[in-house]
């Protein structure tokens, strides 16, 4: 939770247990952009796919897989996907994790689809990639062991028997036809459900052309500085409040919100700084003064860090992307907020880094009562990233770097409009003790909000693309009234 009126606080996370085994967790989903084409060097590539089922218990499943290469050249993990096919629960969403791998949780990701053509036993599927840092596979090598699992987000009984590619009688490795491999795009293992072929040219993952023309808000930010009078009349506030969230006695410093080119583009960068004390702390945000963004999709390139520009590490540091409206009373069923919020050392009883995305209904500061539902990812994301959300009347669903993050339930939708939000805060002071001067930066390319309408990530980066190419900075045709 992200909003300026509230203190930092643990984060809750009501409808799921915690696994004390889990070495990694993941979560993800539909990738929305096409699979690379197959390089030159793969061309002679072909994998087998081995699977075992660990557990038919009720309320996970537990898909173990090793990837054999059975080609005759060395193959990249990166370009190989899998996909597990389930037939899913009306209305339920899912949680991708690693409980173990030979190559490292933190290189595999795990992505839930929809089937273009549902079947009697699927219409969704888990697809499984792997990060540069797997590496290779030589000839006749394979993956060694990845235990994967996932489980509905809300932690309810799932019912595997009618899942087309489960496998009850399968507790030791064998060649699995039931998943299908592709390598670099094109299909090499496996058959998928009928009228599913995961190269299909139907396929979902597939961008198509942006919808017609909407209610749209994006913005640039080519200004000079924080002062610069463009940035109200564009209808930005750059806070200079005092209050939470974040270290009792901090500032919000307006100044410290500053603009500059890099390359081609211009970049917003939020500096959040420290000395050790809460008078020497100082927040950035920034936020649309209007209340008037609601359903549709909110995109934002933005740049993360790990680090400090200068001075010693550790800081639990909080970056974020978010929409929020105002909590008119302890527990109010008309609030909403949908948070991106990167914890580059942790924070909220986290040890590390993590990414979470949380959709709130509600909450009571005092006694603290939450009610949300989240996704995290607990790995470094230092660097640029595209975030998308969107929200229309069935849904949220949240996108990193074109692959779904998080799918949140309807229950969670906003009853009211939002205003969007950038900030830089700190929790507290307990991850760092020196009193030595340090700061972070978080950087925000450019903000696009679409509205009523919901877009894939590809789409949304083509309509930011529009706009550069026709030499547009700046537009808001968002009514005022939401």
């Amino acid at each position: 939770m992200s909003t300026s009126a509230r203190t930092g606080r643990p984060r809750t996370r009501p409808g799921l247990r915690a696994r004390a085994a889990l070495a990694a967790a993941v979560v993800a989903g539909l990738g929305c952009a096409t699979l690379s084409a197959l390089p030159a060097a793969a061309a002679d590539s072909s994998v087998r796919v081995q699977y075992r089922q660990s557990s038919s218990g009720s309320d996970q499943a537990e898909p173990w897989f090793k990837v054999v290469n059975s080609g005759s050249t060395t193959l990249s993990l990166s370009e190989v996907r899998i996909r597990y096919y389930f037939k899913a629960d009306a209305g339920a969403s899912y949680t991708f994790a690693c409980s173990w791998a030979v190559r490292g949780c933190a290189n595999i990701t795990g992505t839930f689809g929809t089937l273009a053509a549902p079947t009697a036993d699927a219409d969704r599927y888990l697809e499984i990639g792997f990060r540069a840092g797997a590496g290779t596979l030589a000839p006749g090598a394979d993956t060694g062991d990845m235990q994967l699992r996932f489980h509905r987000s809300d932690w309810r009984p799932l019912d595997q028997s009618d899942d087309y590619s489960f496998g009850p009688g399968r507790t030791s490795y064998g060649d699995w036809t039931k998943v299908t491999a592709s390598v670099g795009g094109p299909t090499v293992w496996g058959t998928a459900p009928a009228g599913n072929d995961p190269t299909d040219p139907t396929d979902p993952t597939d961008p198509t052309d942006p919808p017609a023309d909407g209610p749209a808000l994006f913005d640039d930010f080519n200004y000079t500085s924080h002062t610069d009078p463009a940035i109200g009349a564009h209808g930005w506030n750059v806070r200079s409040n005092a209050g939470g969230p974040g270290v009792p006695g901090a500032t919000w410093a307006p100044e410290n919100v500053t603009f500059a080119k890099e390359g081609t583009n211009s970049i917003m960068n939020l500096e959040t700084s420290t000395a050790g004390s809460g008078a020497t702390t100082e927040h950035t945000e920034i936020l649309t003064k209007a209340m008037k963004f609601k359903n549709g999709t909110y995109a934002a390139r933005v740049h993360f860090s790990d680090a400090p520009r200068s001075g010693p590490d550790g800081d639990h540091l909080v970056q974020t992307f978010f929409t929020i409206n105002d909590l008119k009373a302890p527990m109010a069923d008309d609030y909403a907020e949908y948070d991106f919020e990167y914890l580059p050392n942790g924070g909220w009883g986290e040890p590390a880094n993590i990414l979470y995305t949380t959709s709130w209904e509600t909450y009571r500061p005092d006694p603290w009562e939450a009610v949300n539902q989240h996704s995290e990812v607990r790995a470094s994301y230092a660097g640029w990233h595209d975030l998308v959300l969107t929200i229309d009347n069935n849904s949220i669903v949240y996108y990193v770097d074109g692959r779904e993050f998080g799918r949140h339930d309807a229950r969670y939708l906003p009853e009211r409009t939002m205003s969007i939000n950038f900030n830089q805060w700190l929790i507290d002071l307990a991850g760092q003790g020196s009193t030595t001067p340090r700061s972070y930066d978080q950087k925000v390319d450019y903000v696009l909000h679409v509205k009523d309408q919901v877009l894939t990530p590809a789409q949304a980066a083509a309509k930011v693309a529009a706009y550069r190419s026709a030499g547009v900075g700046f537009e808001d045709t968002v009514p005022a009234t939401g």
